[in-house]
């Protein structure tokens, strides 16, 4: 199933990825994989259509959305976090759900801390909403990244920040952050009076031995202070059904977001159908393909071409490519669209700590993978 790919079929999808794509290029850019949903959402869906397209029985001013008790049970099951369904609310998507809580707990000028670098619609939404963002630089260490905490505690006596935005698996680095770096940074937001949102979209992604551990887990402390948001979207291939939670653990915040009831909106049945299908039923299809992801991943490594520094993601299906070596005569974004006709996400949108590096969804077929990379190598001959 998941080499069982066609690049002629892949090129008539009309979504972004392949459609923004040249015909002689492949994609290989956006956090959307190139693999069929799981059975069981794409079976749930049909019955939406086959069965009911009303006005659904439950809507976000009520607990009656099945999500909130799905998302708690998954919390328990997977990690041990035990929730309240009660403080389980619904967006649209990730971004929508930053946006709201930006919304009610800051403004213009209030500080925002975030790893850098970082997924660009997040430095857009702090930029757009007039926030200040206080970058922490995720810094090379070995084979992976770390941050400097005591810098930013110091950072943080001198100029207060509202909320910090993390990114846990970390996009792009592929970077999942272990217990003592999250009590550290927990410790960090009681001292410094920090709400904490917590982008946990890539959760289901992580690649053993490192294991996913929720920031709201850590205590009932630091449940009080956290927002989670998270959606089965990005580990089950169904970005465009546009569903995401968020567990809002912080008291005031989840009294500012339900007045007024309908302002940010709620998924759609399809959303939720999808979602519930993932969770409950879709587990064996991410299994397999959490084994295809770490294929790939090794693939990349050995086949990208000399010069190319890679730090192997212990989460995602993305890969931060390091190209400052190669001292290209241009961006290697644009390098590499021209001479190989492979398209990347530029480093630059993920912030100036992304000069010098491109984003590359390895999220695909052996076959197609391995078209991509060869095309990469050979360009540089």
């Amino acid at each position: 199933m998941f080499d069982d790919l066609d690049v002629r079929a892949l090129s008539r999808r009309p979504g972004v990825k392949w459609s923004r794509a040249e015909p002689d290029v492949l994609p290989a850019w956006v956090a959307e994989m190139d693999f069929p949903p799981p059975p069981p959402v794409r079976e749930a869906l049909i019955r939406c259509v086959d069965e009911d397209l009303g006005y659904p029985a439950w809507d976000g001013r009520h607990a009656g959305n099945p999500l909130r008790p799905a998302f708690a049970e998954r919390m328990r099951a997977r990690h041990g976090w035990v929730l309240d369904p009660a403080h389980v609310r619904e967006f649209t998507d990730i971004n929508q759900g930053l946006q709201a809580v930006l919304n009610v707990v800051t403004r213009p000028g209030d500080g925002v801390v975030v790893h850098t670098p970082t997924y660009p619609p997040f430095l857009e939404t702090i930029a757009s909403m007039g926030r200040r963002r206080h970058p922490v630089p995720y810094m090379p260490d070995g084979d992976s990244w770390t941050f400097d905490a005591d810098r930013l505690d110091r950072e943080l006596r001198e100029r207060p920040a509202r909320v910090l935005l993390l990114v846990n698996p970390h996009n792009p680095t592929g970077r999942a952050l272990r217990r003592e770096e999250l009590q550290a940074l927990a410790d960090l937001a009681l001292r410094h009076g920090l709400l904490v949102v917590s982008d946990e979209i890539h959760s289901d992604l992580v690649h053993g031995p490192h294991r996913h551990i929720p920031f709201a887990s850590l205590s009932a402390e630091a449940a009080a202070r956290t927002v989670t948001l998270t959606s089965a979207t990005k580990a089950f291939n169904v970005p465009g059904v546009r569903c995401a939670v968020a567990h809002v653990g912080a008291a005031e915040v989840r009294e500012a977001l339900a007045h007024p009831s309908h302002l940010y909106g709620e998924p759609n049945t399809f959303g939720v159908a999808a979602t519930l299908a993932a969770w409950r039923d879709g587990d064996a299809w991410l299994a397999e393909l959490k084994q295809v992801l770490a294929r790939n991943a090794a693939l990349v490594g050995e086949e990208l071409p000399p010069g190319v520094r890679y730090r192997v993601p212990e989460a995602t299906f993305l890969a931060w490519l390091d190209c400052r070596a190669l001292r290209l005569d241009t961006d290697p974004h644009t390098f590499f669209l021209k001479n190989a006709r492979v398209l990347l996400n530029d480093g630059r949108s993920f912030g100036t700590e992304g000069e010098g590096f491109v984003r590359l969804n390895f999220g695909t077929s052996r076959s197609i993978l391995h078209d991509i990379l060869r095309r990469m190598r050979t360009s540089l001959d």
